[in-house]
């Protein structure tokens, strides 16, 4: 098991002392410990100031290397992209802005993404959500804008006055 040289520094407290203690009874239970050597351990460990001070004395031991260094810290995982959230906020906003919000929701998912590849962010899925939101409503509006200059565009049917009237 290998250590890590910060946590052997680190001053060791009354809890720790006590479970290299309680790892000496257990030795000491088990026949592994003469009383003379369970004796010098227990003093040295109550002597122990630092982890680097105890780990020694309960090495050899079953669960020793373990006792009194504290868990490895959890990794913290890194933060969602906030681009990507306005991105996919622009998206939904679409149908109460009529659209307004299409093109910022395209523009927020593309910056949102060059950042999230290069900062290794969390939220490329809120992003090209924002994308997929913005893409259709600038399809849509560039269809109906199509769809209208057609209508507008032929010729009146018999009777009906075209598109225009009269």
């Amino acid at each position: 098991m290998t250590v890590d040289p910060v946590s052997t520094s680190m001053l060791a407290s009354t809890a720790d002392r006590e479970r290299a203690i309680d790892v000496l009874k257990a030795g000491f239970a088990e026949g592994r410990l003469g009383k003379a050597e369970f004796d010098e351990r227990a003093a040295r460990v109550y002597a122990a100031r630092t982890y680097a001070d105890l780990a020694p004395l309960v090495a050899d031991l079953p669960a020793g290397p373990a006792v009194g260094f504290p868990p490895p810290a959890a990794p913290v995982p890194p933060a969602i992209n906030g681009l990507a959230v306005a991105s996919l906020i622009c998206g939904l906003a679409e149908i109460p802005t009529l659209g307004l919000s299409a093109l910022p929701a395209v523009i927020l998912g593309n910056r949102a993404r060059q950042q999230i590849r290069r900062t290794g962010q969390r939220g490329d899925g809120l992003a090209v959500a924002g994308l997929i939101l913005g893409w259709t409503a600038i399809r849509l509006f560039f269809a109906a804008v199509i769809i209208m200059m057609i209508w507008l565009a032929l010729p009146p049917g018999p009777g009906t006055g075209g598109p225009i009237g009269g």
